[in-house]
């Protein structure tokens, strides 16, 4: 059986899947209580919906600096959780997350273990997101499994994805969004009902996260890179797609815009007003430049930006070796330059998949790329008010990264002559196993060990 043929592929996609859920079922069991970014507060907010119902609003007395630096600081030692439930600074969050979670907390009694597996089955699907992108996009078999891999064993990926917080349903979200996106710019969506479902995955963003409001500019391009290529070009039709974009988004974010709107008052239509006036004592931007300047802010936000992307554990308090950040900077280094080639190959070669590209796979490329450009406009709006130098929350463009990833490895084989390249095809894939060691490596060698079990 060779092995570009389907069945194969899906068992190796199988083996990633299976490896993944392995993997974040490891960190869900063992990474101490309450030690993934702000899980209590996202844990506190499906108890309130578990009791009270939805929603509940952000007050003053939900956010309490000195309280929470002495947890983290302690490492949540039992003396000191006696007013754990007092820290609800995440319920402003939209609900989708916490309502679909409540169910889980009526059933176990409130058990951490059991939400931190609700969320990590939700982030199998954040991963067969990823490849369902790559397949889209036209990548070839081991691209898109290198991109699954990369997805399912990224570190700290892994272990936000097996914390409680919703994270996961909003990187689902993205993905999902991201996945009909390419099928409607390559037309193989109806390009009615593909508007339709775009929409009513943007609607849901808006009752997941504010991270997922991406999805809106990239449904939108998509429906205009599809428009652009049909011979009937009329700019009503492109208006009526968008229309159908914006009906059910709306609708689904009118939801929770109005609650807002009633409980805190025009404009803030998301409480991320409320947040902010809430939470006054968080790091600001523009008291970390005042104090260090701004190659200082800009050199710190790159380094633990960068680390965090990979792995920095606990409450941003466990960082991996120096050697390891050393390594994967190399990594990513020679990953970015690899696509170089492959860029060169998509137009030299026209008897490859990526070679002489069709319009409708140009337009999935532009359309990807969008997608990154807007994941880091995200994450650089977001820090240009509060210090979050969190790669995390670079996650929304994932699909985009893991391909970017994954290409460049292509990139290099495509260099060497084409019996060793036919050998080698596979190195995208089989190199992004590594990621499972490291992950492994992390729980048992950084992870566990710092912090403490009580």
């Amino acid at each position: 059986m060779r092995l570009s043929s389907v069945p194969v592929e899906r068992v190796v996609a199988a083996a990633i899947l299976l490896a993944y859920a392995v993997l974040a079922t490891l960190y869900a069991l063992l990474t101490p209580a309450w030690q993934v970014p702000d899980e209590p507060a996202h844990y506190n907010y499906i108890r309130q919906v578990a009791a009270e119902g939805c929603c509940p609003a952000l007050t003053a007395d939900d956010w309490d600096a000195g309280y929470l630096a002495t947890l983290t600081g302690s490492g949540f030692a039992p003396q000191h959780l006696e007013k754990l439930d007092s820290v609800q600074y995440e319920d402003h969050q939209p609900p989708l997350y916490y309502l679909l979670a409540a169910p889980v907390y009526r059933l176990t009694g409130g058990s951490l273990t059991a939400l931190r597996l609700f969320s990590a089955l939700i982030g199998a699907g954040v991963v067969l997101c990823v490849y369902g992108v790559a397949r889209a996009a036209g990548a070839e078999p081991p691209i898109r499994l290198g991109a699954m891999a990369f997805a399912a064993f990224l570190p700290q990926h892994v272990a936000i994805l097996a914390g409680v917080n919703n994270d996961g349903l909003a990187g689902l979200i993205a993905g999902a969004g991201t996945l009909l996106a390419v099928l409607q710019a390559t037309g193989r969506l109806p390009e009615r009902r593909g508007a339709l479902l775009l929409g009513v995955m943007l609607g849901l963003g808006f009752l997941t996260k504010a991270s997922t409001l991406l999805l809106g500019p990239l449904a939108a391009l998509a429906i205009t890179l599809r428009w652009r290529r049909e011979a009937d070009r009329r700019l009503t039709g492109l208006l009526g797609a968008w229309a159908l974009l914006l009906l059910p988004a709306l609708l689904l974010g009118a939801l929770w815009w109005g609650r807002n709107l009633a409980l805190y008052g025009w404009p803030d239509v998301m409480g991320l007003g409320r947040h902010d006036a809430v939470v006054v004592d968080q790091p600001r931007t523009a008291d970390w430049i005042a104090a260090r300047g701004f190659g200082g802010w800009l050199a710190e936000g790159v380094r633990v930006t960068f680390q965090s992307f990979w792995g920095q554990f606990g409450w941003m308090g466990v960082p991996m070796p120096g050697w390891v950040y050393a390594a994967l900077l190399a990594f990513t280094v020679l990953s970015a330059a690899g696509l170089i080639p492959l860029a060169m190959r998509a137009w030299r070669d026209a008897r490859a998949r990526w070679g002489t590209l069709t319009p409708a796979a140009r337009d999935a490329l532009v359309l990807l790329a969008a997608l990154l450009a807007l994941g880091i406009a995200q994450f650089v709006y977001y820090n240009l008010t509060f210090v979050q130098f969190q790669g995390r929350y670079l996650y929304p463009a994932l699909s985009a990264l893991a391909l970017a990833f994954a290409g460049g490895w292509a990139g290099w084989v495509s260099l060497l002559p084409n019996r060793r390249a036919q050998m080698l095809r596979w190195l995208p894939a089989a190199i992004m196993w590594g990621l499972a060691g490291l992950a492994a490596l992390a729980l048992w060698r950084f992870i566990l060990p710092s912090l403490p079990v009580w």
